[in-house]
């Protein structure tokens, strides 16, 4: 007699922007046997529209919709068991925390908030109620830094002394976060929570280890209205439709692009959201060049650095200990095509992947009084950040076995968070910042 069919655990989503896709597409057909898409809610009804017109493309049906407003109701109507939030950054404490007392576990895009007093209603709602908050870091699921993970856990350095963590985010990547809502602050938290608690979290969960004090210095060196200075400045506002734009490898051509074209200039009528802003217009807030230094709770010290307007996309980690060093090295696109500048990371142009682009990556075990040793690391691939994407999803939409602990809880989130906003305060002072004075933490 074989076992009864095990219920679908439901699913809804608030914020039906691109953020969206990966989770929508892996409940329409990666997990279809262990979840289902129930609901979508967005502010802006033809981004919902276009997703489910995608969804029936694969062979899904439409879910129902529903206004950001009526956000708590969709909850009840749809019976929901999950909420996925994808929406705008600063939004996400909101719907998470209505989520959770609504009685549904929730899995956010990083970063969980933007600020401390949002992510203390988070913890709060956590513990006020029981239920489980999960932040999407899709990097601790590449197979690369499973890797690391281990070998730290295994001391194959011994005791860890210090990090140094590089990442370059290319002229093709980086200058996104330029033209849409990234730009402002207020609404991103800036490159160092939006982009580098990615790399923050890593870190912690790394070393098993809490951020303690955090020293930073940063600045707008290449975007915004830096751009005049180094001759690359174009007089317009945002690319669709300008001929001031029209031979700007930074523009962002959404008309060329169909499912942007979808999501945002087909949508713009209702909202007034523009995708394409000029990089190098006036209202930047957030920084491009960013430099920490930060201590944890082991005595360990961390140096990093984030460029984000370098000519080729990728990283370096070394991890210095007593009984030797590990180095990563990850080449995910070695330059920017031309053909490819106006596009977005990863995505195809005129049907083609932009081929001429070459990554690799590279783990190195230098142990004392021995001769290097190349790590051998299977499942690494320049897709879906570094295969990351997929396994991630197999663990929080499929209920695939967890035993690295890569599922980030809301505390990890937290500590992630903290990171980003003592570098951030650390700016605006000069002066190093404790962590425990923007927020308190079991």
């Amino acid at each position: 007699m074989s076992p009864p069919a095990r219920e679908r655990v439901r699913h809804a989503l608030v914020g039906a922007g691109a953020r969206a896709e990966m989770f929508v597409r892996a409940l329409a057909l990666d997990h279809a046997d262990t979840a289902e898409l129930v609901a979508l809610a967005d502010v802006n009804q033809a981004r919902m529209d276009a997703h489910n017109r995608w969804l029936a493309e694969l062979g899904h049906p439409p879910v129902p919709t529903y206004r950001a407003a009526d956000f708590t109701a969709m909850l009840a109507k749809e019976r929901v068991d999950v909420v996925l939030v994808t929406s705008v950054d600063v939004t996400h404490d909101e719907y998470v925390t209505a989520a959770l007392r609504a009685g549904c576990d929730v899995v956010t895009e990083k970063p969980m908030t933007v600020d401390a007093p949002r992510c203390r209603r988070i913890l709060d709602a956590v513990a006020e109620t029981g239920r489980r908050v999960t932040v999407a870091f899709n990097y601790r699921y590449n197979p690369l830094h499973e890797q690391v993970r281990r070998l730290l856990a295994d001391g194959a350095v011994g005791e860890i002394g210090s990090v140094h963590f590089e990442w370059l985010l290319d002229v093709r990547h980086g200058a996104d976060y330029f033209r849409r809502w990234h730009r402002d602050k207020a609404t991103s938290g800036g490159l160092l929570v939006h982009k580098a608690s990615h790399h923050f979290d890593l870190v912690n969960w790394w070393l098993d280890a809490r951020p303690v004090e955090v020293h930073a210095a940063g600045r707008l060196f290449f975007y915004g209205e830096s751009g005049r200075r180094h001759g690359y400045a174009r007089d317009y506002d945002r690319a669709h439709g300008s001929p001031a734009a029209a031979d700007d490898p930074f523009a962002l051509r959404l008309a060329e692009h169909p499912r942007l074209r979808e999501l945002y200039l087909d949508a713009e009528a209702e909202d007034g959201y523009q995708r394409d802003r000029n990089v190098f217009a006036p209202g930047v807030t957030i920084e491009d060049d960013l430099a920490v230094l930060a201590r944890y709770s082991t005595g360990a010290t961390m140096t990093y650095h984030l460029t984000a307007y370098a000519p080729w996309e990728g990283y370096r980690v070394m991890v210095n200990g007593s009984r030797g060093r590990l180095e990563l090295d990850v080449t995910e696109s070695d330059h920017v095509s031309p053909a490819g500048a106006g596009a977005l990371k990863g995505a195809a142009l005129h049907g083609d992947e932009a081929a001429v682009e070459h990554g690799a990556a590279r783990l190195t075990l230098r142990p004392f009084w021995a001769p290097p040793v190349d790590v051998p690391v299977d499942g690494w691939t320049r897709q879906g950040h570094g295969g990351a994407d997929a396994r991630m999803t197999r663990v929080l939409l499929g209920g695939e076995p967890d035993p690295l602990g890569r599922a980030a809880t809301a505390y990890d989130g937290a500590l992630a968070l903290l990171t980003g906003l003592a570098a951030n305060r650390s700016l605006d002072t000069g002066a190093p910042v404790r962590v425990a004075d923007l927020l308190t933490l079991p």
